[in-house]
């Protein structure tokens, strides 16, 4: 999938469709949306075994792992390529960051019944002034 920002690199009978599709939808929104998913089955892939399969084979925890990660796979490339054309790479690492604490601490409370602590807002906090210094040229600042 080409960002936005790679007009010349698609086909001429794509352009007015994908034209009207990158205006219609900000490529931030779409970039965020698609790694919100693709975190979702990351997190399934990574941790999901440790409650279904802890009584099978490390190997079968493994391929069923990595039959979910291809989906993760399958999100997160096209996110990095169309947030790639409106984000540098330092910032994408960060907003799947916050993602991954976003999607994580759910999962672990409710699907995987851990306990929460205070360690997870300190967490939280920490992310966040990871995202003010590295976004607070876009709003502004330094």
């Amino acid at each position: 999938m080409p960002n936005c920002n790679e007009k010349g690199r698609i086909p001429f009978s794509s352009y007015i469709q994908w034209n009207i599709y990158c205006e219609m939808i900000n490529p931030i929104v779409i970039t965020i949306v698609l790694l919100c998913f693709s975190n979702l089955f990351m997190t399934f892939a990574w941790y999901g075994h440790l409650r279904h399969l802890s009584d099978k084979p490390w190997m079968i925890a493994a391929f069923a792992s990595w039959g979910i990660a291809l989906f993760e796979y399958l999100l997160q490339v096209p996110a990095n390529r169309v947030g790639h054309g409106v984000l540098s790479i330092g910032e994408l690492k960060i907003i799947q960051e916050v993602i991954t604490l976003l999607i994580f601490v759910p999962f672990s409370v409710f699907y995987m019944k851990e306990k929460i602590s205070i360690d997870y807002l300190w967490s939280g906090v920490c992310l966040m002034g990871a995202v003010f210094f590295l976004f607070r040229s876009r709003m502004g600042g330094a």
